[in-house]
């Protein structure tokens, strides 16, 4: 098995009891089950509404929030008989914890050693395509382990081997994508798919160039060697790959190769808390996160 794989035990589920937070944990347990990890399953109840209560009705909203508790307690235990009902394998356990979500998901992975997250895009609140959810995206921007980002409109087929054929993989030849393509190799050998190596010339650089001919075959050339590099690490794992230089900007490239290719899954590198980059995932990867139509796996630069 690869050696990223082997490297998750414990995969945390959050959710707040919806429909998409239940979609994002079926995909978290599919890996979950590839990798024979621990799940752990979160569901954090929000204290600005409980101060919001108490501010609004005193004593009297008691009731209210204990409906709160209520409800984080029958989502996390919704989650964990989904888990014990389609992997009965997988070490299970439950946690309700009041705070702000993304920061006690934040806390949770650190106290609990997680290795890996997955979660829907876009939470109960009703939020147009365009934005993922304050949840969700808080969390890319902060936690330092690979986020497996679940938009609602995702096949519901799950991420196996018989059903996950294509695994796309965009570079562009950074240190950050390094540790994207070793993610995106390793899942692709577990699920027996095909890499997809693609690099995208940017053209918004040729706008201001003197010489725009000359500075597109420079991106293309880093595009060949870039892909060459990926192309070599798949090869030496045993792993199916093809690569594409193409140009445009590269969500859009990303986002149109995905519809065109029959993508099952993406796995793309951000920036994760190095240094003073923690709150940025940088705009590509958020833009094909909020737009993409099937599960992206999101891979900071310090993931292990």
């Amino acid at each position: 098995m690869s050696a990223v794989i082997n490297a998750v035990n414990s995969v945390l589920l959050p959710t707040d009891g919806s429909d998409r937070a239940l979609a994002g944990a079926k995909r978290g347990v599919d890996l979950a089950a590839v990798a024979g990890a621990d799940v752990h399953v979160l569901s954090v109840i929000d204290t600005s509404e409980l101060e919001t209560i108490t501010s609004v009705l005193g004593a009297d909203g008691d009731g209210e929030q204990a409906a709160l508790e209520a409800d984080a307690e029958t989502a996390v235990n919704a989650v964990a008989r989904m888990t014990r009902e389609r992997a009965p394998e997988l070490d299970v356990t439950t946690t309700t914890e009041r705070g702000t979500p993304f920061s006690a998901i934040e806390r949770y992975v650190d106290a609990a050693e997680i290795d890996m997250i997955a979660m829907g895009t876009k939470g109960r609140t009703g939020l147009k395509r365009v934005a993922l959810g304050s949840v969700t995206e808080n969390v890319l921007r902060t936690v330092a382990v690979p986020v497996l980002a679940v938009p609602p409109e995702a096949s519901t087929e799950p991420l196996s081997p018989d059903r996950t054929e294509n695994v796309l993989l965009p570079t562009d030849g950074s240190d950050g994508a390094g540790v994207a393509v070793d993610w995106g190799i390793g899942l692709a050998g577990v699920f027996d798919a095909v890499v997809h190596a693609l690099y995208s010339a940017d053209t918004g650089r040729l706008q201001q160039a003197t010489e725009p001919e000359t500075l597109l075959r420079k991106l293309e050339d880093v595009g060949q060697n870039a892909l060459e590099s990926v192309r070599e690490q798949a090869v030496t794992d045993g792993v199916s790959v093809t690569g594409t230089v193409a140009s445009g900007p590269p969500a859009r490239v990303i986002l149109t190769y995905a519809d065109d290719n029959e993508i099952d899954l993406i796995v793309i590198g951000t920036h994760g808390r190095a240094g003073m980059e923690r709150h940025l995932i940088g705009s590509v990867t958020e833009n094909v996160v909020r737009n993409a139509d099937v599960p992206v796996v999101c891979v900071p630069m310090g993931a292990d």
